[in-house]
């Protein structure tokens, strides 16, 4: 039997599009209880909306955290049920759901970051949050500074696809 992810936000509609908009680079400092400031643009506007943190792989620069709001929550989800049953499809649903946690913004207008996933993302007192325009991410400085630098490669040939 196939383990789902855990999902428990409010029910959001297949069609939902989030009226937030992920953009900019915010550096933040963490503090002792590896708490983040999520900047106030960012926030949902219904304190009880959770969010999605998940341990994300990356290649070449190391894990970090993606953050996903309600709405790309169901998207992922309806992705993976859209996939065909394997052993791939397993696994990949097992790492999304033992490596993913729900949290909230709580009134000072941050989130907590588990121990495990903080160290498995090496961050420690400073991070780096990077809006995706639909989601955002959470890496250690060093990280994203390996990232960036890869991103930039990339985003040459991303830019010829527009045109």
């Amino acid at each position: 039997m196939e383990s789902s992810p855990v999902n428990n936000s409010k029910n959001v509609p297949e069609n939902a599009v989030s009226s937030v908009t992920y953009n900019s680079v915010y550096p933040h400092g963490v503090d002792e209880k590896r708490r983040v400031q999520i900047p106030a643009k960012w926030r949902p506007a219904d304190p009880d909306t959770e969010l999605t943190v998940i341990l994300w792989p990356h290649d070449q620069a190391g894990a970090c955290l993606r953050v996903l709001p309600p709405e790309e929550m169901q998207k992922l989800r309806r992705n993976l049920e859209a996939m065909p049953s394997s052993n791939e499809k397993a696994s990949f649903k097992r790492f999304i759901g033992s490596n993913s946690v729900q949290v909230t913004v709580d009134k000072g207008g941050r989130i907590c970051i588990p121990e495990e996933m903080a160290r498995n993302a090496e961050i420690t007192d400073q991070a780096i949050l990077v809006g995706l325009i639909d989601r955002f991410e959470i890496w250690s400085p060093k990280r994203h500074e390996n990232v960036k630098a890869a991103d930039a490669v990339i985003a040459t040939r991303a830019f010829a696809m527009l045109e």
